[in-house]
């Protein structure tokens, strides 16, 4: 069964990355035909002012991915602006998409209202579902992994499939299926989204005494005044953190005895700090052996293997829209 999944190249990584995305890539890559790529294309439609150096972050995004345990032998790794073919998938599927259909997008209007200190009111941010479409389709992915909240993305790439087909007398296309996937939110150290933005990330990148330092002032049950008092480790968000990383029977334990009154904020967090570390250690080793020359020659043989998909997929599209003819 074929995956396809891609990441915008924005920045580093942190821990809400791995635990929401990485850490099921790395399972996924061990049962399925896996095609993951920089979404650099894609960072444009928020971040085209933010003069980004697209090609060292996603440089970067790839050690990333590599540290953190895919596998360039199992898995194809490639970048969306180096494969022209999305580019040229993406005008074809504009032209018959209707407009009603992406504004009616439920995150579109969301996301205008969430991201008000930029200007977003493009043509590439409206029909960035439209790209989405091309960058699945191009490699007929069988399954997309995603959210609850991203079904109605994939819906609109079922529904251009459709369209085309219907269109054009040509099956060309698979319609891809949703692949749930059980996310770990995991929460930033002041209680919102874990961001870049909000400086509240903890990276995978960062030292043991960044971890810590960063652990360390992170917010616990405010009603815990003395070590001794008891605490309520549902509404403090170090509890969180042991919840997706700490092993179950030390979580219970922790649970207990903050419940209890026997474990002070300070022993709490450093377990924490120990959990983390954990994940951490091993990407950090894995980063250490990777440099710049490693990078480029694993992306280079993943866009070569990726293009020649695209290829092999554009030239059924054009047939089926310029010459009328049908190879599916």
């Amino acid at each position: 069964m074929r995956i396809v999944s891609g990441m915008r190249p924005t920045g580093k990584l942190h821990l809400g990355h791995y635990l929401g995305v990485l850490k099921n890539w790395v399972a996924l890559q061990e049962s399925h035909d896996c095609h993951f790529f920089v979404a650099d294309w894609h960072a444009l439609s928020t971040s085209y002012e933010d003069k980004l150096n697209l090609k060292e972050l996603g440089r970067d995004l790839v050690k990333e991915w590599i540290a953190a345990g895919i596998d360039p032998a199992k898995s194809t790794l490639f970048v969306q602006s180096a494969i022209k073919e999305h580019a040229e998938l993406y005008v074809l599927l504009n032209m018959i998409t209707p407009l009603g259909w992406l504004e009616r997008n439920p995150t579109y209007k969301d996301q205008l209202s969430q991201m008000e200190h930029k200007d977003i009111h493009t043509a590439g941010f409206l029909t960035y579902p439209v790209l989405q479409a091309a960058d699945i389709l191009l490699y007929g992915a069988d399954m997309v992994p995603i959210g609850e909240d991203q079904k109605p993305h994939l819906e609109i790439t079922r529904e251009i499939v459709r369209r085309f087909h219907h269109l054009f007398a040509c099956e060309v296309f698979k319609e891809p299926k949703e692949m749930l996937t059980e996310t770990s939110r995991l929460p930033g150290l002041d209680g919102r989204k874990m961001s870049k933005s909000y400086n509240n990330a903890i990276y995978l990148s960062d030292t043991p005494e960044e971890v810590w330092e960063k652990l360390r002032r992170a917010k616990t049950d405010p009603q815990r005044v003395r070590r001794n008092d008891p605490g309520d480790p549902d509404v403090c968000l170090v509890f969180d953190y042991h919840k997706a990383l700490t092993e179950d029977a030390v979580v219970q334990k922790i649970d207990a005895d903050c419940r209890a009154g026997t474990i002070g904020c300070v022993d709490c967090k450093k377990i924490c700090a120990q959990s983390i570390e954990k994940v951490l250690e091993p990407i950090r080793e894995r980063r250490a052996k990777l440099d710049d020359a490693t990078i480029d020659e694993v992306i280079q043989k993943g866009n070569e293997a990726a293009h020649a998909e695209a290829a092999r997929t554009m030239e059924r599209a054009n047939d089926a829209v310029f010459e009328i003819s049908c190879h599916p």
